[in-house]
């Protein structure tokens, strides 16, 4: 708020900071001052003139003495607009007080007038490109894949909201000796058959995989037979990898026949989810381009090649960045064989997205495992020259795991999630089908899938994306506590007031004695425009999601505190003004997270 009257004042402060030989001054940023009978804002800049002083002299006194006395001089020098009731000067600090009423009426009337745009950042002059909900494959969506897909989805709201130009990327697994065991098992056991629905066919290749797996996995106790059945099967599998790469027709057609089987299982998942992929770049389109950037590195001496000697292509990245400590190690980027990897691929992904797509940014939403793998991407990314390098960045997440341990489609222990969706919505109709009888069955239904996916996601969303995920239905599923439905109850409370209310919407700020608890709303929601841009920045969802819990559980302390309705005229209209607002703010909230707000429950 009233930011062209802070930058007046630090004008003035930089000015002071001239007429007395300081010409290098710091930039003069301002932070929020928590409420204490007033808000405010703060800024160091004294502490940072201070200290470089310090530096420069090397003498003058200590740095926290020298910033006070700056501190006193210039705020005893400034003519504060009228904005402003005080201005003071604490250990080193200009600390600038707003007239509470104006700040009041400042924050309500800038979020009514531009309601879903209030807190969306100016355009930063960057494209970035998010890259997330990319499962393999020939295998069907599971629990650990939603992780991926709403840490991702949120993301790439949350920077897009703070002014970048935002791209939704996917790079689907459709190749590798995973693929090629589906479709082996597909050719060996089930040809020709094909089950009757989208999500039976995805879920289906899955099972597919599993039998697979278990005719090719080595087994204890195994007889002669067994064994030679087992070398017999593990040919079969890599001749069928031989035509492919071959490009055999046959081969190719049942490949591309059984992807799309999965890819249709996806499309319907991220419709269900409200995440709309612009481009998918797929593995399979990426191996031949990448062998040709293999060459490229060892002309240009980045990569040392070693198959005269039996060995791989290499590139030993802590050498080559002039580093003696083994940091990036050594990355491998073709085998002895000629065949490429992933680090390979990823390096053409990212020549594509860098040369077609010119992004700035490439956020990388893959789980932790692979963070050395990033690593050394992008410092190879760096020797290769390209400047976007720095603006990489791997959202590492840990895994989602079941109280029996890890998931394994290879074991068949999965938990899909189709399964947990539709648990989620049934559980959700019966709570709301008993707690509203007279809520419309459509209408209850509309409301069950809102509440029942939005605690799926917040479940994901409001865990750090460094911690791991152990499922389990009751906590997944819980609407106590830090969870959407709590989130989304307010914003239904807020709704249900409003509608009480004949006439257009209080628009306008309506002065009065401020309770406890409207101060605590009011701040809450001055803080949302800052909030998204911490969370962009710092490219953490978690932010936003325990900022949306904070300002719903303010409202709620708001709700039970404060009248609205049965408030005398003055505060009624200031009341609904805050209500309307926060109603706003919640809406914007959840839906940066992919929550949908509903106005009944």
């Amino acid at each position: 708020m009233f930011e062209s009257e802070l930058g007046q004042v630090a004008q003035t402060i930089t000015h002071h900071f001239l007429a007395h030989g300081l010409p290098e001054a710091p930039a003069v940023e301002w932070v929020p001052l928590p409420f204490a009978g007033t808000w405010g804002a703060a800024t160091s800049v004294c502490l940072k003139a201070a200290a470089a002083f310090a530096r420069r002299e090397q003498g003058g006194g200590p740095v926290p003495v020298l910033a006070q006395n700056l501190a006193e001089a210039i705020t005893a020098s400034l003519s504060l607009p009228p904005v402003f009731i005080r201005a003071e000067a604490v250990r080193g600090y200009i600390n600038l007080h707003f007239d509470t009423q104006r700040y009041a009426q400042a924050v309500i009337e800038t979020v009514l007038r531009n309601a879903e745009n209030f807190g969306r950042g100016a355009p930063k002059g960057e494209r970035v490109m998010v890259e997330y909900v990319q499962p393999n494959t020939h295998h069907s969506f599971h629990i650990g894949h939603l992780r991926n897909a709403v840490l991702g989805e949120a993301l790439a709201r949350l920077v897009q909201f703070a002014g970048f130009e935002t791209i939704r990327a996917s790079y689907p697994g459709d190749i590798g000796l995973g693929v090629i065991r589906c479709v082996w098992g597909y050719q060996k056991l089930h040809a020709g058959q094909e089950p009757v629905g989208v999500m039976e066919r995805g879920r289906w290749l899955a099972q597919i995989y599993t039998e697979a797996t278990a005719l090719l996995e080595e087994k204890p106790g195994q007889t002669p037979a067994e064994h030679e059945q087992r070398l017999r099967f593990e040919a079969e599998v890599k001749e069928i990898y031989r035509l492919w790469d071959a490009g055999d027709p046959q081969v190719r057609e049942l490949w591309r026949r059984t992807r799309q089987w999965s890819l249709d299982e996806l499309a319907a998942i991220l419709q269900m989810l409200d995440i709309h992929i612009e481009v998918f770049f797929y593995e399979s389109e990426v191996d031949e381009p990448s062998k040709v950037i293999v060459d490229d590195l060892i002309a240009r001496g980045i990569a040392d090649d070693e198959r005269s000697s039996g060995g791989p292509v290499i590139v030993r990245v802590d050498e080559k960045l002039g580093l003696k400590n083994d940091t990036y190690r050594t990355a491998v980027i073709l085998r002895s064989d000629g065949t490429s990897l992933y680090l390979t691929k990823d390096l053409a992904l990212a020549k594509t997205k860098f040369e077609q797509y010119a992004v700035d940014r490439s956020i990388y939403v893959v789980d932790v495992r692979q963070s050395l793998h990033f690593q050394q991407v992008f410092k190879i990314l760096e020797l290769w020259g390209f400047p976007q390098a720095a603006k990489c960045y791997h959202l590492a997440h840990e895994i989602v795991t079941l109280p029996e341990g890890t998931m394994s489609a290879r074991k068949g222990r999965v938990v899909y999630f189709q399964d947990v969706a539709d648990e989620a919505v049934r559980r959700v109709e019966a709570i709301v089908a008993e707690k509203n009888p007279d809520l419309a069955g459509p209408q209850r239904q509309a409301v069950a899938r809102a509440v029942g996916l939005g605690a799926l996601r917040y479940a994901m969303l409001s865990v750090d994306n460094v911690k791991q995920i152990t499922f389990d239905w009751e906590s997944a599923l819980s609407f106590d506590g830090q969870a959407a439905p709590y989130i989304q109850y307010a914003h239904v409370r807020a709704a249900g007031i409003l509608a009480r209310v004949p006439g257009a919407p209080a628009t306008t700020w309506a002065e009065h004695d401020l309770h406890p608890a409207e101060v605590n709303l009011i701040d809450a929601v001055a803080r949302f425009p800052g909030e998204v841009q911490r969370s962009a920045q710092d490219y953490k969802p978690l932010h936003m999601a325990n900022y949306a819990y904070a300002l719903a559980k303010a409202f709620s302390d708001f709700y039970q505190q404060c009248p609205v309705l049965q408030a005398e005229p003055v505060t009624q209209a200031a009341r609904l003004a805050l209500v309307s607002a926060a109603k706003q703010v919640l809406h914007t909230s959840l839906g940066l997270l992919g929550i949908q707000a509903p106005d009944s429950m």
